[in-house]
């Protein structure tokens, strides 16, 4: 550390630059470490630059780092590839290890942990800048977390990556320095212990606004449980695929064998991270008809808009700064103003369920495809998009969109579908306001709708805030139910917490109450309960990527053709037969997903300085 102390920095980078960039020598003018960690404010701004690369759930997953659109949830406009929307050339399988990742977490991430740890190694009490021992304690346990948080970013996106604690010192030897990878196991039981210890030292939540966002216990523990879980699933824990990958020491860089006790360990996590976050404050976000029923529309809606001050304590991890209006306006219709590409695909129009709370494919559900309703659908609630009369779709909608749940209308923008601000429906036909040809239209008949804000403007730049949420108890309560279904099928608290969120959600619950539908009578018939209501709960919130592939079912549902209604389309018909009809499956996109794709590559350029790495299966 004294190498580094006598290095300067320019204070201008302490938020923006890589540490590397920390480290170079720069002229005498400029600040050293040590006369940036004897100011508060300085050593404040160097905190706040750690926590710079939390990624926004908006617009980068959206776009940059992409893993709503390479899921089968999001659909952006193919015609944006031109734009360098390099996130569709991935969804096609047109890119490998040279090709450019923005977010480049192989190496953003561990340029900000290398932060984290001179912050530790520096930052020190400073009575005469009113910098006590105590906050001192709380900033260093929040680094440690920030830690901790871009590992599990980056196993969660390569695997096994190279693993280091502390400062390497520049005069170290080549095997010292150019690391090779840690085994992906080694690296899940540090970040385990490491968060736990952490969540002991830091608050489960700040009494002062201005702290909002920064590290606290729950923040941990939802790492943690989040990790866990994935350590558990079958793409890591004991994968056949994987068995003779190992680093350039000869270890096997996956289990194995199947380990039975993760599953416990990620039930665990999840249960102890609801105890706590309970008892700290934290439930489901509910708003209330005025006959005291559940507003299960407003409820799922605003649960994304609202904050903490507003009565949303269902948030654990949020960014507090994010892309909300490039979002709103590539979301929004053209004809009102916005950019109106970034669509939902038809996988997951399909996946919501019915008003019943069945799929589709469920002979009892009711649904039907063809057609066009005859009269208006209203129900009981105060959905602002619902013209004040409780209508959630109207007369002469297409019959695919009648009857659902209400977190399908609050999630997909369809054809037809009334739009307060422009006081009329939407208008996606080809030629017409909202649709085609132009890219900027939604390619496949639909425009994402969740979180998307009703008041958005883009005519006005208006734009309502709210957080960038991250991880939330909803997702912790499906997190819970599917590890402790693996471990302890049968138990009586999967059905609990499964049935609360379907509670929320508007929709008949297994086993109980009115209209209940039958408990799942298998540990498989329960996980694909659980797997189907993670997909419409979570949807475009960054999570189905992941269990896409944590579960190993890319090759099923992220390789081949993509549908939506037919974007040619000019009337409105659903005839198979006239090629003019717009209400008709029709293939937008051909997606590839193959095995190789469960991991991103090692950027090339890094292979090809450091000996001592091995690119991820399928790359070579």
């Amino acid at each position: 550390m004294k190498n580094i102390v006598k290095t300067s920095v320019f204070l201008g980078a302490l938020l923006l630059t890589s540490c590397a960039k920390f480290l170079d020598r720069m002229p005498d003018d400029q600040l050293t470490l040590e006369m940036v960690f004897k100011d508060k404010t300085r050593t404040e701004d160097w905190l706040a630059g750690i926590y710079s690369n939390i990624p926004d759930p908006y617009w980068s997953f959206a776009r940059y780092v992409g893993w709503d659109s390479m899921s089968d949830d999001m659909a952006p406009s193919t015609g944006w590839e031109q734009f360098d929307w390099t996130v569709i050339g991935r969804q096609i399988g047109n890119w490998n290890p040279s090709t450019n990742w923005s977010p480049n977490y192989w190496v953003e991430l561990p340029r900000r942990i290398r932060s984290a740890f001179i912050f530790l190694d520096n930052v020190k009490a400073n009575p005469t800048q009113l910098v006590t021992e105590a906050e001192v304690n709380l900033m260093k346990a929040e680094a440690r977390f920030m830690i901790a948080y871009y590992y599990s970013l980056l196993i969660d996106t390569y695997g096994a990556v190279p693993f280091q604690l502390g400062i390497t010192d520049p005069n170290a030897s080549s095997e010292e320095l150019l690391l090779g990878q840690t085994p992906f196991d080694d690296i899940v039981n540090w970040i385990d212990q490491e968060l736990l210890a952490v969540s002991k030292i830091l608050p489960a939540r700040y009494s002062a606004a201005q702290k909002y966002g920064r590290a606290t216990s729950i923040m941990c523990l939802a790492v943690r449980a989040r990790t866990l879980l994935f350590a558990a699933s079958p793409l890591v824990n004991g994968n056949p695929a994987y068995a003779n990958f190992k680093n350039k020491k000869g270890e096997n860089l996956y289990a194995t064998t199947y380990d039975a006790s993760k599953w416990k360990a990620a039930a665990d996590a999840s249960k102890l991270l609801i105890d706590e976050a309970l008892a700290a404050g934290h439930k489901l976000y509910y708003e209330y008809n005025d006959d005291g029923s559940i507003d299960p529309f407003l409820s799922y809606q605003n649960m994304m808009f609202r904050r903490p001050q507003d009565g949303n304590n269902e948030i654990l991890f949020a960014r507090m700064q994010c892309d909300i209006f490039e979002y709103d306006k590539h979301a929004t219709p053209r004809g009102t103003g916005g950019n109106g590409g970034l669509g939902i695909t038809q996988s997951l129009v399909d996946a919501f369920f019915m008003e019943n709370g069945r799929t589709i494919d469920d002979p009892a559900s009711g649904y039907v495809e063809k057609g066009f309703s005859t009269a208006a659908e209203v129900r009981n609630t105060k959905w602002i998009e619902s013209q004040g009369e409780g209508k959630v779709t109207l007369a002469g909608t297409y019959n695919m969109y009648t009857h659902r749940e209400p977190r399908f209308y609050i999630s997909v923008l369809y054809n037809g579908a009334w739009y307060r601000r422009e006081n009329r429906t939407t208008m996606f036909y080809n030629g017409n306001w909202d649709g085609g040809p132009t890219h900027d239209a939604p390619q496949n008949g639909y425009l994402v709708r969740k979180k998307v804000h009703p008041d958005h403007d883009p005519r006005n730049w208006t734009n309502p805030y709210r957080p960038g949420i991250l991880y939330r108890l909803g997702e912790v309560y499906l997190n819970y139910a599917e590890a402790l279904n693996e471990t302890d099928p049968g138990n009586p608290d999967i059905l609990q917490y499964l049935n609360l969120i379907r509670e929320r959600a508007g929709i008949p619950q297994f086993g109980k109450g009115a209209n209940a539908l039958p408990v799942p009578a298998s540990q498989e018939a329960m996980r694909q309960a659980i797997r189907r209501e993670r997909r419409v709960e979570l949807n475009n919130e960054g999570i189905r990527y992941g269990d896409i592939r944590r579960w190993k079912i890319g090759e099923q549902t992220l390789n081949g053709n993509f549908y939506g209604m037919n974007f040619a389309g000019t009337v409105r018909d659903d005839s198979e037969s006239n090629s003019d009809a717009f209400f008709k499956r029709t293939v937008y996109q051909r997606r590839v997903f193959a095995e190789k794709n469960y991991w991103f590559p090692v950027p090339q350029v890094e292979i090809d300085k450091n000996p001592n790495l091995v690119q991820n299966p399928g790359w070579n």
